[in-house]
């Protein structure tokens, strides 16, 4: 197996991506949505709702000599080749990822997250330990239901008669008449095939402590799909390929149906077919380092959230009182006497500017705010404040001046830098670090 580690934001040199030809020759010159359409997941699943990343961004954007990344994580892989692109944080294991994993994602603490590059579990561990909060917000909006095709067989008729199955089933005729009906049911193919995900979880290590964190979930689905057998896998998974779950009340089941996919299609590769077929998970940092820190922040901000056209705010209204100019700041304290404004970036310092200071400083004029942060991770602390001019340059020679009042500051999130023997041991010290930050940054 030919396994690659790269670096998210960082520049690749091409002779570092030279072990995996037929991997780079699949993604060369793909965009985010091209691999969205093979069956690569994405985190967010809304791209077009994401103002970081777009269907049409590329994965990998060819440079002088190599290629650049950006803000996207995760892990390809296609045949025997993998590409791993980890966050630039990471010191020897990438601890900082899984620790951002776990907090937004809610993956339980009985799962181990190790990679094991030689046994290819890395991909499959990661899918199986998304599998159970996606099955839980999924199960929140009751047990899927529509409409399903039963054939029977008997002197009950109580649907359509299928002529061709009757003579070639039931001549000379005894008393029995082959029919179907079509009915709304819970025992469908997309519940079939979360359950076949749920079996196949039983048998992988820490499977059953890992459905133990959804006992109630499985035990729904358990009853509901009572046809379940295990040698109509194959036919459930095709199934589900050709008809998505489309209604956008139902937008969980269609996460939890294309992760189920991707658990059972990635196995099937791993036993030994569908070797040619591209597979992977991709995660947008600038997401996973937002709703990281609104794990950290929601005791004291709110947070709008733009995917979800949720807890949204206006710029304006009209005469009449009609709202307009729909915004979405990350971050809006909740203390009315001095309101503070942050946005979450997850990028280097020196790449903070223009149209990032344009943004803030319009909420911050909206929300009657004096102090706005750009809230970015870095292995170091800092804090470098910048003051709001005031005055005109082209009135005079130094007439402009920064004003004490009004105030950008760029705060930086300090990611342990050195080596952890254990994930334990980082997962400790990133808890100190984040009691730090947020009381330090109450008290500016």
């Amino acid at each position: 197996m030919k396994v690659c580690r790269i670096r998210d934001n960082s520049g690749v040199e091409e002779a570092e991506l030279s072990e995996i030809p037929q991997l780079m020759e699949r993604l060369a010159d793909k965009t985010l949505g091209q691999l969205a359409d093979e069956g690569v997941l994405l985190f967010p699943r809304q791209l077009e709702r994401s103002e970081d990343i777009t269907r049409e961004q590329r994965l990998l954007c060819r440079q002088s000599g190599g290629y650049a990344t950006g803000n996207v994580m995760g892990f390809l892989g296609c045949g025997e080749e993998r590409l791993t692109i980890t966050s630039r944080f990471s010191v020897g294991n990438d601890y900082f990822l899984q620790y951002l994993l776990r907090r937004v994602l809610e993956i339980p603490n009985v799962v181990n997250l190790k990679v094991d590059a030689v046994r290819n579990d890395m991909l499959f561990n990661l899918l199986v330990f998304l599998f159970p909060s996606y099955l839980r917000r999924a199960v929140k909006k009751g047990v899927f239901k529509e409409y399903v095709c039963h054939q029977y067989n008997d002197g009950n008729v109580r649907g359509n008669i299928d002529v061709a199955r009757q003579l070639a089933t039931n001549v000379p005729f005894i008393g029995r008449v082959a029919y179907h009906q079509r009915g709304f049911s819970n025992d469908n193919s997309l519940m079939e095939l979360v359950r076949h995900t749920i079996e196949l979880i039983r048998r992988t290590s820490q499977g059953r402590e890992l459905l133990a964190t959804v006992r109630t979930e499985v035990k729904q689905v358990l009853a509901v799909t009572s046809s379940y057998k295990l040698c109509d896998r194959q036919k459930i998974i095709r199934q589900n390929q050709r008809g998505r779950v489309r209604h956008p009340y139902f937008h969980e089941y269609f996460d939890l149906q294309e992760l189920c996919l991707s658990i059972l299609l990635h196995r099937r590769h791993q036993l030994g077919t569908g070797s040619k077929r591209l597979y992977g998970i991709l995660f947008d940092g600038a997401w996973l380092w937002e709703e990281y820190l609104n794990t950290i922040l929601t005791s004291a901000f709110y947070h709008p959230e733009n995917r979800r056209k949720k807890n949204g705010e206006w710029l304006f209204c009209d005469k009449q009182g009609v709202m307009q100019g729909e915004i979405y700041p990350d971050f809006i304290g909740k203390d009315s006497e001095r309101r503070v404004i942050a946005d979450a970036k997850y990028k280097p310092a020196g790449n903070i500017r223009n149209k990032d200071y344009l943004q803030l400083l319009a909420y911050m004029f909206r929300f009657d705010s004096q102090r706005g942060y750009y809230l970015y991770p870095d292995h170091c602390e800092r804090r470098e404040q910048l003051l709001l001019n005031r005055g005109i340059a082209n009135e005079g020679k130094g007439i402009v001046k920064g004003r004490e009042d009004i105030a950008l500051v760029k705060y930086a999130f300090s990611v342990p830098s050195e080596e952890f023997d254990s994930y334990q041991n980082f997962a400790v010290e990133m808890q100190s670090r984040e009691q730090t930050f947020l009381s330090e940054l109450l008290e500016t």
